[in-house]
């Protein structure tokens, strides 16, 4: 019987120096029952929205009859809980422009003065990991451009996402090639970035414009610098074998219709915390691409939101919306079905949230924004409905924060975690 633990960093050493790092073994805990697996976060945010007739279920608490885009993950109804009621008040107010409040709950333009600007509940969970993991955080969008971001970190800057899947899968599963990994060693060793090296023209371009084109340039040189830091990693992880997986792209990923690319996205987030390779997780849909998406629609997404309750354009976008629910429930499945050194399942250590900035795109309204919040760990099975304008939707995050192993009872502007969600 084999009584001693093994790191969680273990290697398989071959011939030739060649080295396989293991998966995460019941073996590798520091105590039998398993009790260090770490929680992770993953939220998923659609710019658009949702529906609100055909994602908010009509009677509260247990027992209430699923709409249609709910029914698509009717199989987890015990593993999730739907909030109605819940927004950022006049902070939400803009329309498009006030989607990218979803995480924080603060407008960029209103977070001046404030000690982590309009900070996301990502970002603030991804400091609290700190480099326990090669990356503290990965951003990952569906989108050709433009649109919203959903991380902003604490200087109130809104951080890149990662749109490329085959970028993705490297980062995550490729070794290094060891030209870049001889200069990312010197780049760490000088503690130096890319930008350094044309910080003279910066310094240049600076005399030269006004000042609110140089808290735009700033802005920009912070958000490729944050980029620049995911790319490189920490100078701890540049050594340390990437995680080896059976797991392939298929060819030309990137190219696919977006029906087709969506499941991939979820397949490397999956493996990204089933490796602990990252803990924490957003994930953006915006547009849908060329050709529709690869769904029959005879209007553009945009288009369609703008349905002034035109049962035609209603049912054509609820082909998206429910996409998008189903999609959800199939990452749900692949979480659940990846089991933890303490017995649970991935699941049970995941906070998963969906939901979007945006509570009815026809009305261009941010108010009873659309979240659902799955696994973590919470009790579930409930639709919790909260009288408008009376409870910040950022008692969910703190919520989420708290659950993740922050001791907070305050993120921006909550009045504390969400009442009615129970540990479990």
């Amino acid at each position: 019987m084999i009584t001693k633990t093994l790191s969680r960093r273990a290697l398989l050493r071959g011939t030739g120096g060649a080295m396989v790092a293991l998966p995460h073994l019941n073996l590798m805990a520091d105590k039998p029952n398993g009790s260090d697996v770490p929680k992770r976060m993953v939220c998923v945010g659609t710019n658009f929205g949702f529906v609100p007739k055909l994602f908010f279920p009509q009677k509260t608490g247990r027992n209430y009859d699923a709409p249609e885009l709910i029914q698509q993950l009717e199989q987890h109804r015990e593993n999730f809980t739907i909030f109605s009621g819940l927004d950022h008040g006049s902070e939400g107010v803009g329309g498009h422009q006030g989607v990218h409040a979803f995480l924080s709950g603060v407008l960029s333009k209103n977070s001046r003065g404030l000690t982590e600007k309009n900070i996301t509940v990502d970002q603030k969970a991804a400091a609290h990991v700190g480099a326990a993991t090669r990356y503290p955080s990965m951003q990952i969008t569906s989108g050709s451009g433009g649109g919203s971001i959903l991380s902003w970190n604490s200087a109130g800057v809104a951080i890149p996402p990662i749109r490329d899947l085959n970028l993705l899968f490297s980062m995550l599963f490729q070794p290094t090639p060891k030209g870049d990994l001889s200069m990312l060693r010197k780049l760490n060793k000088q503690n130096i970035s890319i930008l350094d090296l044309v910080q003279s023209d910066v310094n240049f371009l600076h005399k030269r414009i006004g000042q609110e084109d140089r808290e735009k340039l700033d802005q920009y040189f912070t958000s490729l610098r944050s980029l620049e830091k995911r790319l490189s990693q920490s100078a701890a992880w540049l050594d340390r074998p990437k995680p080896s997986v059976s797991y392939e792209l298929p060819d030309g990923p990137n190219e696919m219709e977006f029906v087709d690319r969506v499941p991939l996205y979820y397949d490397l987030i999956t493996l990204a915390l089933q490796t602990d390779s990252t803990r924490v997780i957003t994930l953006e849909f915006s547009d849908l691409g060329p050709n529709s998406g690869g769904f029959p629609l005879s209007r553009g997404y945009h288009q369609l939101t703008h349905h002034g309750k035109v049962e035609s354009y209603i049912k054509e976008l609820s082909i998206i919306e429910r996409f998008h629910t189903k999609q959800f429930g199939r990452f749900l499945d692949k979480l659940s079905d990846v089991k933890e050194p303490n017995g649970q399942s991935l699941l049970s250590n995941t906070i998963a949230l969906l939901g979007s900035g945006m509570g009815n795109a026809s009305s261009h309204s941010n108010k009873n924004l659309p979240l659902l919040l799955a696994g973590g760990g919470f009790k579930h099975g409930n639709h919790l409905s909260f009288e408008s304008g009376k409870t910040p939707a950022s008692n969910l995050f703190v919520s989420m924060l708290q659950k993740f192993g922050l001791e907070t009872d305050t993120f921006n502007r909550s009045t504390g975690a969400l009442s009615g969600l129970d540990f479990g």
